[in-house]
C-alpha cells in the first residue's frame, strides 16, 4: 500500500508546486493586476493539498526506505529536509503574505521582493522534487528497458543485405 501511496502523494506535491508556480509566471507575464491578484489569493486555498501531499511522501518515503543504503535513497533522503524547509519556512508564508499583499492592491517593493523569494524557493523545489522523481523510477526500474539479447541477423533478412 505504501508503495502506491507514495508516489501519488508525491506527484499531487510536485504538480501543485509546479503549477503554483507556473501560474504565477504566467499571471507576471500577462501584466493584468486582476491575474496576479486572482492567482495570489487562489493559491493559499490549496496549501492544504500540498502540505497533506508532502506529508504523506515524506512519511511513507522513509518508511520505504528504511535502513537502505542504496545511493539514490540516500541521495533521496538529503533532499527531503531542505524541500520540507523550503516550503515550511519560504514558500508558505511567502504565498499568505502575497494573498494578503495583493488583496491590498500593495504592489510595490515588498510585493516584488517576497514574490522573487517564492519564485526562487517554488523553482529550487521544482528541481530538488524532479531529481527525487527520478531517483524514485531508477529506485522501481519503473521505465528501464528491458535487458534482451542483441538481434542476430539472419541470411535473406533486411538486416544482413544492407
Amino acid at each position: 500500500m505504501l508503495s502506491r501511496i507514495h508516489p501519488v502523494a508525491g506527484t499531487i506535491g510536485f504538480l501543485t508546486i509546479l503549477s503554483f508556480w507556473t501560474s504565477t509566471v504566467v499571471s507576471e507575464l500577462s501584466g493584468s493586476k486582476d491575474a496576479i491578484i486572482a492567482v495570489k489569493q487562489t493559491i493559499p486555498w490549496f496549501l492544504p493539498i500540498l502540505v497533506l501531499a508532502l506529508a504523506a511522501t515524506g512519511g511513507t518515503g522513509f518508511r520505504l526506505a528504511g535502513d537502505s543504503t542504496m545511493p539514490a535513497i540516500l541521495a533521496k533522503k538529503r533532499r527531503m529536509p531542505f524541500i520540507a524547509a523550503n516550503g515550511l519556512l519560504v514558500l508558505i508564508p511567502s504565498a499568505i503574505i502575497l494573498a494578503v499583499l495583493a488583496g491590498r492592491d500593495e504592489f510595490g517593493p515588498l510585493f516584488y521582493g517576497v514574490q522573487a523569494l517564492e519564485l526562487l524557493a517554488g523553482a529550487t523545489n521544482i528541481v530538488l522534487m524532479s531529481l527525487n522523481i527520478r531517483d524514485g523510477f531508477r529506485i522501481t526500474g519503473r521505465f528501464d528497458k528491458p535487458k534482451s539479447e542483441t538481434p542476430t541477423a539472419t541470411v535473406g533478412s533486411e538486416e544482413s543485405q544492407g
